[in-house]
């Protein structure tokens, strides 16, 4: 058997090869991932639900499959966490609230169908926040305990920074997927809006809810987000339309040296100095690859609107939570209460929103391959109660524009701070490709 951390170093794509190739096999890998699960776990507390002897009948099986000579899928043994709001059938779906606790599920979510479908290992549960809203889950971020990994996928997150899964999925209906991504030091993506079917995943927002994955780069995410694509009737939001070859693009070269905008998003001004400063370098490095662009004086109003959608929204799909609003944390409470009171006309106002502030984005897009920003507004804050601020994040998923954040930046306190990239709505492959180009100008950059 191979070397258990040096499996756990490899990414996924890597991992993939020799588990296809039979260099690698599918319980050997899961065997290192309970390995680091069953130490880490006490301090990171990053699952919800985890059985290591379920994991290690899928491993034997998949082993078993590829022994038979039988067709293996795109993410063959690949052990893949799940956040808690996820359904899986026979598993535990707690979402987080206690109201919900002892919930199984009888059928799957059309994204867990799609991983079995596909190979993956389905490795557990991870923690999510009450309802996928701020009310904190005991989860802590790897890099330092005493710090938050973010919410409301944080449990997600910190599975892959930790290492005990090479893959993991989330949701975003603010900034669930990328803040956490960054405060842990990870690739996170957020697709396009409607890329990926939400059938069978807790509905906070159906205008806003966006599934998103966790990697360690952005060919392992592009891996991920494209067995998870594409239309299923159970979502109106997905269309009937091919699959884009995330992979095969995200890992080709451009054809020219990419063209980014740099944005100063609402809230800037009270970002932490540090990531002013790290992002100064960061431009004047990349030179004449980069231009500075202003928003439209439109999205100074984003982060209310969103905001408005969001509690409305949740306010009807939560209607069943609020009878017992009492059993919910403040954080909760406090959102359903601001729901309830949102005027019809405020909320169906905000709703055209989305399309006006893209419309401002047109120019923006026809003079660069990606729109680049902060993920986050600095490190992760120090203390488990608070979550982080999502002010950079959710006003590309109101606009339901494609967005990823991977690593770049290193605090004084040892925590990291991500970049992040958007890019126009539906050219998710051309998005990871340009991410994936930049970590590898990071990487010489630094070298």
């Amino acid at each position: 058997m191979a070397n258990k951390a040096d499996i756990l170093m490899l990414d996924a794509c890597a991992l993939r090869a020799r588990l296809a190739s039979g260099a690698l096999s599918v319980l050997d890998l899961v065997e290192a991932c309970i390995a680091r699960i069953e130490a880490r776990e006490p301090e990171i507390r990053a699952w919800a639900w985890f059985d290591a002897d379920f994991a290690r009948q899928q491993a034997k099986a998949l082993d078993a499959q590829r022994q038979a000579g039988r067709p293996i899928g795109p993410l063959h043994g690949l052990p893949v966490a799940l956040k808690d709001i996820i359904d899986t059938a026979k598993i535990p779906t707690e979402n987080g609230c206690p109201l919900d606790a002892g919930r199984i599920p009888i059928k799957d979510a059309a994204i867990v169908a799609r991983l079995k479908a596909a190979g993956a290992v389905i490795m557990g549960k991870t923690i999510t926040t009450e309802l996928a809203y701020m009310h904190a889950g005991p989860t802590r971020n790897p890099l330092n305990p005493a710090h938050t990994p973010g919410g409301s996928s944080s449990g997600s997150a910190a599975a892959v920074a930790d290492g005990m899964v090479p893959l993991a999925v989330g949701t975003q209906t603010g900034g669930s997927v990328i803040r956490p991504a960054s405060y842990c030091g990870v690739t996170g993506f957020k697709p396009s809006f409607g890329a990926i079917p939400r059938t069978g995943v807790l509905m906070q927002s159906p205008t806003l809810d966006t599934l998103g994955v966790f990697a360690r780069t952005p060919a392992d995410a592009a891996l991920l987000a494209e067995v998870l694509m594409g239309h299923d009737a159970g979502d109106p939001a997905t269309t009937p339309a091919p699959v884009p070859p995330l992979l095969s693009v995200a890992t080709s070269a451009p054809p020219l040296k990419p063209v980014f905008a740099f944005v100063r998003p609402p809230g800037w001004d009270k970002a932490d100095p540090q990531l002013h400063a790290a992002f100064d370098e960061l431009i004047e490095a990349l030179g004449e690859q980069v231009f500075e662009a202003p928003l439209p004086n439109a999205f100074d109003e984003a982060a209310e609107v969103r905001a408005r959608i969001n509690f409305a929204e949740m306010a009807k799909y939560y209607y069943r939570y609020g009878k017992s609003i009492d059993a919910l944390g403040p954080r909760t409470q406090e959102a359903l209460k601001t729901g309830n009171a949102t005027l019809a006309r405020d909320y169906l106002a905000a709703l055209d929103w989305a399309d006006v502030l893209y419309a401002g984005l047109d120019e923006i897009f026809e003079r660069c391959d990606a729109i680049l920003c902060p993920a986050a507004t600095g490190p992760a804050p120090e203390g488990l109660e608070y979550t982080g601020d999502a002010i950079f994040n959710g006003l590309w998923t109101l606009t339901g524009t494609p967005a990823i954040t991977v690593p770049a930046f290193t605090a004084e306190n040892g925590l990291p701070m991500g970049v992040q990239f958007v890019a126009a709505r539906g050219n998710d492959a051309r998005l990871l490709r340009n991410a994936n180009w930049f970590t590898g100008w990071l990487s010489e950059a630094t070298a």
